[in-house]
């Protein structure tokens, strides 16, 4: 008989894990439930080029249509899961229909951390998760405008800076004492304020946001500490949440995501997870923890596929990440938390180029490489190899940083 695999979610983990799940070898229906009237995206270019106008969204989509008709893989869009009835097999959609399934795979992600304060309601104040969203954005931008960011983090940051290349007058407000502050080393953060600020943008931190004012439009945001801030518009950008409630409802274990092993399998093993949403453990750091990221999404969605076709194989990879700012590309490997030393490789100070080694007990855990691609390819294989480096070395430019691996 036929068998149905359902994979919920039409997002980055999706794209992947459908198209691999053929390739591998599953010969019954395949079906993709997506929220939005879109096939899967790209989100990374939402801040950048998408918010510039440089790309539209078919320039993002993550695969053309033609791929997944030649995978005979179906798709209901705008269409959203509401149960799972895992006894039955059944998942009830918000359209009062069913869909029966063998194999279920949740590629649900995750939404933005939304914001409860006094005039949040207002026309022109937005969060950035999904196309919708930049759309009504762009729809505010205009030159010499006034534009609020409201959080320091990666988000924030490459807003302000695709809001600022269109002329826009960009303020960037960040709770904690630093931008970054969640995710790098005080020695990033202050590259990035150096830059931000050359480039025009004011960077208030140990600021919160109280209030917004206006009439019908945001007019202004008023911070705790009193001071105010001309707003034509305003994106909140304060983190994201996993979308677990789904699974939750349906029994299954969740504990700041849903809980996978090395496999990809939730605690039903007829049910695999993949992405934002998922919490695994990796294995080089030795740690459970969720990733919000690409790279994890595709990886591991590789991995459920397999998983979901009888191949089983660990999912043991490296966890990297990007960020693209004004001409910057920041490249990330590895995880810092718990890191001892940074080292710093290049003119932090004075140049757009530059490499942070982060180490524990002498041994690299992670690397930030700003415009520097060959530290951020050698940096992978430090991490993972666990080299314990020559600290001079690592920081002497003069020394080509292939030299550490020997």
């Amino acid at each position: 008989m036929t068998q149905t695999c359902v994979i919920v979610g039409a997002s980055h983990a999706a794209a992947q894990l459908a198209p691999i799940l053929r390739q591998e070898g599953w010969e019954g229906r395949i079906v993709v439930v997506g929220d939005e009237p879109y096939i899967p995206y790209h989100r990374p270019p939402l801040s950048k080029t998408f918010l510039s106008g440089e790309k539209t969204l078919e320039d993002i989509y993550i695969r053309p249509q033609m791929v997944y008709d030649k995978a005979e893989i179906e798709f209901l869009l705008n269409t959203r899961v509401e149960a799972i009835d895992r006894e039955k097999r059944i998942l009830s959609l918000n359209n009062g229909e069913t869909l029966a399934y063998d194999k279920l795979a949740l590629t649900v992600g995750s939404r933005v951390r939304k914001v409860d304060l006094p005039g949040i309601d207002l026309e022109g104040i937005y969060y950035l998760r999904d196309a919708n969203d930049v759309e009504q954005i762009k729809s505010k931008v205009k030159e010499g405008k006034h534009a609020v960011i409201v959080g320091g983090g990666y988000i924030g940051l490459e807003t302000a800076a695709a809001l600022r290349k269109q002329g826009m007058d960009v303020t960037v407000l960040e709770m904690m004492e630093r931008v970054l502050q969640r995710v790098t080393a005080p020695e990033i953060s202050e590259f990035y304020d150096r830059v931000h600020k050359e480039e025009g943008v004011k960077i208030c931190c140990g600021v919160g946001v109280a209030s917004f004012a206006g009439n019908t439009n945001v007019e202004k945001v008023i911070c705790s500490n009193g001071d105010e801030y001309a707003a034509d518009l305003v994106v909140v950008g304060v983190g994201i949440v996993p979308n677990v409630e789904l699974a939750d409802a349906a029994g299954l274990e969740v504990n700041n995501g849903i809980v996978v092993d090395q496999f990809a399998r939730t605690s039903d093993h007829d049910i695999v997870a993949a992405g934002d949403c998922t919490n695994h453990h990796n294995v080089l750091y030795d740690i459970n923890i969720r990733l919000e990221s690409v790279q994890n999404a595709t990886d591991q969605a590789r991995v459920a596929a397999q998983t979901l076709c009888g191949k089983e194989k660990a999912y043991d990879a490296l966890p990297w990440f990007w960020s693209d700012q004004y001409d910057l590309k920041l490249q990330i490997a590895g995880l810092s938390q718990g890191y001892d030393e940074v080292i710093v490789r290049g003119d932090r100070d004075n140049s757009r180029s530059f490499a942070a080694f982060y180490l524990r007990g002498g041994v690299v855990i992670a690397v930030d490489a700003v415009n520097k691609a060959p530290e951020f390819m050698v940096g992978k294989r430090l991490i993972t190899g666990k080299v314990a480096v020559d600290k001079m070395q690592l920081a002497d430019e003069n020394i080509p940083i292939k030299e550490l691996l020997t």
